[in-house]
């Protein structure tokens, strides 16, 4: 099931964010440094990749297209879509140029397993911020860990999105079988909407803090929902990839929500390895020199950060892209 609707980056919300931010039209990536080549974006058209509408990839995606069209002579576009999955598998075809990405599914991807018949020919610009895996129930539903999924209808989200990937890869370690679990591939906002109206008992989302789908649940039926830390399930998790974390949710990140314990996964910036050098260059050098326009937008942004811009093993940056940060470091 391929879901991807296009939106232009000039959209009204995003626009006046950035706007805030412009200091008179378009400004040149900075030179990568003696011996590094050219740091100049191509002219032309460039596709975004993101995902559901209420997660963090569609906010940040468009605010990337925006400083991208603002800074360089790319012509920027982002997609929604289902995410991950769907992102890298489209991206190897050519349908989008840059991709927001799991690190568990792009690694899956430049491997060729899960998902991917074969290694994808795709690497990093960059790593950017980390996805915290929320998994939210019914207080009714009775369910204190993911064992108890068991006999229970749970959202594991989107078709072919790293969300799904996640939430199947929980049920396995809690040593659960697909029929054990009665799963609904739902988008967060249907997600949302149906735990709202009882017709599903628990949810699995990995996006960013906060995702606004998720501060709309607790808004609205807060006294009747929970996170649940899943933190005991990290080593299990580790053994099917070892870019899985525990880390927290802070308090309040939700209404009426404290801290809880989670599994985290990092996200990624994917390319085409045949992306042109001195685009790649420039687009990676962009990411950080407008970081603070990027925070504006949503504030997951703010985790990106340049001594942790390497992608997790085994996904490789694009050579230019590690030429820039090489320079970005000095």
């Amino acid at each position: 099931m391929k879901r991807t609707r296009m939106f232009t980056i000039t959209a009204s919300a995003v626009a006046a964010v950035l706007a805030l931010s412009s200091c008179g039209g378009k400004q040149e990536a900075k030179p990568a440094g003696e011996g590094g080549g050219d740091c100049t974006a191509a002219s032309g058209q460039i596709t975004v990749a993101t995902g559901n509408s209420t997660g963090v990839y569609y906010v940040l995606g468009g605010g990337l297209a925006q400083i991208i069209s603002d800074n360089t002579d790319l012509k920027a576009t982002a997609a929604e879509t289902g995410a991950s999955v769907q992102n890298l598998q489209q991206l190897a075809k050519g349908d989008f140029d840059i991709a927001f990405s799991l690190a568990d599914t792009a690694a899956d991807a430049v491997s060729g397993d899960a998902d991917f018949k074969e290694a994808e020919d795709i690497s990093a610009l960059t790593r950017i911020y980390d996805n915290y895996t929320h998994v939210v129930v019914r207080k009714s539903a009775n369910i204190k860990s993911i064992k108890d999924f068991k006999g229970k209808t749970i959202s594991t989200g989107s078709p072919k999105s790293g969300t799904e990937v996640i939430a199947n890869r929980l049920i396995e370690s809690a040593g659960l079988g697909d029929g054990d679990v009665t799963k609904q591939r739902l988008d967060l906002a249907k997600t949302v909407d149906s735990l709202k109206d009882g017709t599903i008992d628990g949810m699995v989302w990995s996006g960013g803090l906060p995702t606004a789908g998720v501060t709309d649940l607790f808004t609205s039926n807060g006294k009747d929902v929970e996170i649940l830390d899943i933190s005991d399930l990290e080593d299990p998790m580790k053994e099917i990839n070892p870019v899985y974390e525990v880390a927290e949710i802070p308090g309040e990140t939700y209404k009426g929500v404290d801290e809880v314990k989670t599994i985290v996964t990092p996200n990624v910036l994917m390319v085409r390895n045949d992306m042109d050098e001195g685009t790649a260059c420039a687009l990676t050098t962009l990411i950080y020199d407008k970081k603070d326009d990027l925070v504006k937008v949503h504030a997951a942004a703010d985790e990106i950060n340049l001594d942790t811009a390497e992608a997790p093993d085994p996904i490789p940056l694009h050579p230019r892209s590690q030429n820039a940060l090489d320079e970005l470091n000095k």
